[in-house]
């Protein structure tokens, strides 16, 4: 039997973190990560591109929590304690520093997730690490735990922290523990759309577009990206990160608009139809584009609207101008199917909050066992927010231990 203190199963973001700050706070107790995988720290190592989206500028705990459909109420005083600028400042103190782009999103300045990583396996070194063990089983015997794998190692603990994110053997052994799970569903996803026109347009992007769920009230802004499969960028993940539970519940077959010109409204567009009419009377209608669009969106666009390819706008009409303003503000496309990039995966919901104390980030039913990162029912939107609700968690629990 192989005996801790501190035992931390899932050796990711969130249980890394915790562990690496308590054998700060406690340089001498005995802490072990178990990690089912050969390797730790998968996901910091893709994220971001390589790059590692750390996390984001927003400061404000009342402004980072709206990046969170999921958990955002449970997240307000966490992140009071250990918030984004807490984590610059950690990881300052570790020599790292931290770059902040235009979109808000913090990345180190070596621009590389092995950065992060050698921070953590450094600040690990005490650490006890084991890796390929699948945790078969956790029973409470005692004041202790015992968590048994498949390698038939036994480990015990007097602390632990589940951080395994969306393991599908982790949810069994929790329900068989009366620990309540919500339902899962994935986030963070493109939309399948097939339009042979518009997937033909692929690599066209838009630094602002709306997309709206029909029938629904979601709705998201932001930069968009044309893909050979359909639609991609922020805006849309952030909408399938809001929408993640009722999508599922659709099978993912939903139709949305899409506004691909939000900044104008609807009169402007019509009456610049009309002044083209009026002054470019024999100029033709699709080699002409119109609104800082492309020559191929705007061919795309015109098509869709019933204009032919020779067509003038002497021969256009007010017709021509309702499709036209309709395709470019409020265009219908059928979504059937996603595409989910295995880097940026994230797993809408987990352990409910309601079972786990804010302050702490512990069972309110299960003595001295902590949860953090994706295994618990909170997700947010991309910008490096997923990976600060693990840090803050795995802080929390670090600070928890009491030893």
């Amino acid at each position: 039997m192989l005996e801790f203190d501190f035992l931390v199963i899932g050796g990711g973001a969130a249980g890394y973190f915790a562990a690496i700050n308590a054998v700060h706070d406690f340089p001498n107790i005995k802490i072990a990560i178990l990690e089912k995988n050969r390797e730790v720290l998968q996901k910091v190592k893709v994220s971001g591109g390589g790059r590692c989206n750390v996390t984001n500028a927003i400061t404000e705990p009342t402004e980072l929590i709206k990046n969170y459909p999921r958990g955002h109420e449970f997240l307000l005083e966490p992140f009071e304690r250990f918030g984004s600028k807490d984590v610059f400042s950690w990881f300052e103190k570790r020599g790292i520093r931290l770059k902040i782009e235009k979109d808000g999103r913090a990345f180190p300045e070596s621009n590389s997730s092995q950065t992060i990583i050698d921070c953590f396996l450094y600040e690990s070194k005490s650490i006890k690490l084991f890796t390929s063990e699948r945790v078969e089983n956790i029973v409470k015997k005692g004041s202790f735990w015992e968590i048994s794998t498949n390698s038939e190692k036994i480990f015990r603990t007097k602390k632990i922290l589940i951080s395994t994110g969306s393991d599908k053997r982790i949810w069994e052994i929790l329900n068989n523990m009366n620990i309540k799970i919500s339902p899962q569903a994935p986030s963070l996803f493109t939309f399948n759309i097939k339009d042979e026109k518009l997937n033909e347009l692929q690599g066209v992007s838009f630094q602002n577009a709306t997309v709206k769920i029909l029938n629904t009230e979601f709705e998201q802004s932001g930069p968009l990206l044309i893909t050979h499969w359909g639609l991609s960028g922020p805006a849309i993940l952030k909408l399938s990160a809001w929408a993640a539970l009722e999508l599922k519940a659709k099978d993912y077959i939903f139709k949305i608009t899409v506004n691909w010109l939000p900044e104008l409204q609807k009169d402007k567009v019509l009456n610049e139809f009309r002044l083209n009419l009026e002054s470019n009377s024999k100029k033709n209608v699709l080699a002409n584009p119109m609104f800082g669009l492309t020559i191929r969106f705007w061919k795309y666009i015109c098509e869709k609207s019933g204009i032919t390819e020779h067509q003038k706008w002497a021969e256009t009409g007010k017709k021509h101008f309702q499709a036209l303003a309709e395709n470019l503000l409020s265009a219908k496309y059928e979504a059937n199917g996603k595409s989910t990039f295995k880097e940026e995966f994230v797993t809408a919901g987990g352990v409910e909050l309601y079972e786990i104390e804010s302050e702490t980030f512990a069972s309110k039913n299960h003595e001295n066992l902590f949860f953090a990162g994706e295994i618990l029912n909170i997700d947010a939107v991309t910008g490096g927010f997923n990976f600060q609700a693990a840090w803050t968690g795995g802080w929390h629990v670090a600070k928890s231990l009491g030893f």
